[in-house]
């Protein structure tokens, strides 16, 4: 069944919708048969479905004694669930926190219960939930999608007692994400007032209720992922075909016979794809592809051209991060005229350049990036006022990048003054690493740094000052890397270790991490 129109009709119902969390609705009453997800598994699930799911899900979460305000923890793998929750929770004022499942169960339990979760849905999958579970057992409401996990309840059983049609009292939720900075836990990044985005936005990126695709191939965990794919697909009522695992030609494959018409990437996708031998890439036709959005995490200027001389002129770069920013975004024609720019100077927010002592800088000097908050909506690091005021000048915070403005205003980013180690788009953060490391009896001190990586941009590698009475040798090396991979999530081990016979530091104790990185940098023109 085809809807009843383009949705350039629907604007008004539609924006109405978005602030009560109820935009998936209205798509699953004007075009209900519509594909609204292609599950990994080959599933389809319609517009009618996905809708009637997070109706039986609100209905059921209210009959455990959750209301407005209250926390749902998600522990999940890009399946339709996924969508549901999500919807559930936007129409029923409740707050989202998506968990990644690549941590470490100590981890996964830590933020569910630093987000006061009163209920969690996980995935089968994930083979950390049972232990991750058993540290925070005062949670009563348990679901378990994608097959049994003990002591959880079967979502689908669960909700299947409940009604689906839309609920009569819709209330805008909220998603609550997690960052860290270079030391302690993740926090919390709480926004109080819900982002909405109007319908027109999704008009200018070009969907059609009719014909769009989306493709989310990031885990939705991610703010970007959730942001650009799965909202984008519920706003502007397109079809999402998720990916579970990356394979450079299934990906490729997919946005050919999928017929994809957006998506959201981080540069190491870019590489991936554009490694694929030539008549691989002949083989899929790409030319209905509209709009990719790309972030995370710097894109080098030769991997950019090579796409845009693959899919033409339709990749949009933003500059952001999970605390939000001031909306820049840089189209692929501006792009070829700035290249290496994250955008233009936005008009809406403010942008400064400060230096070290808290002065602006003009135009063409390096300083830290400070980007106004948002009238009425400014974040806060959840229970956490001391985080939240160290990224704080008056009404602007920082995410820690160095940058400056060009002549015509357009920023482009230098470094980074916080130690965070972007690899593949994916933010890790050294001090975690450096304190496990130095539980390792033959390690006296450690200083993770990010080095330069081809594919992902940045790799990590642990530089580790010995104890006395141990000799570096390859074999030591190794017993420190498995040591690692005990105790750490995969993606945060280090792929490499050097031995030093000292480590800098400053008069104050702390170590210098950018004098530790600086030689793996130099000769690089880019130092982020």
């Amino acid at each position: 069944m085809e809807p009843a129109g383009s949705g350039h009709d629907l604007g008004p119902r539609l924006d109405e919708a978005a602030l009560c969390g109820m935009t998936l609705a209205v798509w699953a009453d004007v075009q209900p048969d519509r594909t609204s997800v292609f599950n990994p598994d080959g599933a389809i699930h319609s517009f009618a479905k996905v809708n009637a799911n997070a109706n039986r899900l609100v209905r059921l979460l209210r009959s455990r004694g959750l209301g407005v305000g209250d926390s749902v923890a998600l522990v999940c793998t890009n399946r339709v669930e996924f969508v549901e929750v999500l919807a559930a929770t936007l129409r029923c004022g409740m707050r989202l926190t998506p968990v990644n499942w690549h941590l470490s169960a100590d981890e996964i339990a830590y933020i569910i219960q630093d987000c006061e979760a009163k209920a969690l849905i996980a995935d089968a999958r994930v083979s950390t939930v049972p232990e991750a579970v058993a540290r925070v057992p005062f949670i009563a409401t348990r679901l378990a999608v994608g097959g049994a996990i003990e002591g959880f309840e079967s979502y689908d059983e669960a909700i299947a007692a409940f009604d689906g049609s839309d609920i009569a009292d819709p209330s805008l939720g909220n998603s609550m994400m997690y960052t860290s900075g270079t030391t302690g836990r993740p926090k919390g990044v709480f926004r109080p007032n819900p982002a909405v985005t109007p319908y027109a936005t999704y008009q200018m990126r070009g969907y059609d209720p009719r014909t769009s695709v989306q493709m989310c191939a990031g885990p939705g965990y991610h703010a970007a992922p959730l942001v650009f794919d799965i909202r984008a697909a519920m706003g502007g009522g397109a079809a999402l075909a998720f990916i579970d695992r990356w394979d450079s030609e299934h990906v490729l494959r997919t946005i050919s016979e999928r017929r994809v018409t957006h998506f959201h990437m981080v540069p190491i996708m870019f590489q991936r794809l554009l490694a694929l031998p030539d008549d691989v890439k002949a083989r899929y036709p790409v030319d209905h592809v509209q709009f990719i959005i790309h972030g995370a995490a710097p894109c080098p200027p030769e991997v950019k051209r090579a796409m845009i001389d693959w899919f033409g002129p339709v990749l949009t770069e933003y500059y952001a991060g999970s605390e939000g920013g001031a909306g820049f975004l840089i189209d692929s024609h501006e792009w070829l005229a700035k290249p290496g720019s994250v955008g233009k100077r936005p008009a809406l927010l403010q942008v400064r350049i400060l230096d070290e002592a808290g002065r602006d800088l003009p135009n063409g000097q390096a300083g830290a990036i400070y980007q106004q908050l948002p009238p009425g909506g400014a974040f806060t690091y959840f229970k956490d006022e001391a985080k939240t005021q160290a990224s704080r000048v008056d009404d602007f915070f920082t995410m820690g990048d160095v940058g400056y403005f060009d002549e015509d205003d357009y920023l482009f980013l230098t470094g980074r003054n916080a130690e965070t180690i972007i690899s593949g788009g994916v933010n890790i953060y050294p001090q975690e690493i450096d304190n496990e490391l130095v539980k390792h009896p033959a390690v006296a001190d450690s200083a993770t740094v990010g080095v330069p990586h081809d594919e992902w941009g940045e790799q990590v590698k642990a530089v580790i000052l010995l104890k006395p009475g141990h000799d570096p040798s390859e074999t030591l090396a190794d017993e420190i890397l498995a040591f690692a991979r005990g105790n750490l999530a995969s993606f945060k081990v280090p792929r490499s270790l050097d031995f030093a016979a000292e480590l800098p530091r400053s008069e104050a104790g702390k170590i210098q991490r950018n004098k530790v990185r600086a030689p793996y940098w130099e000769g690089r023109a880019r130092q982020i």
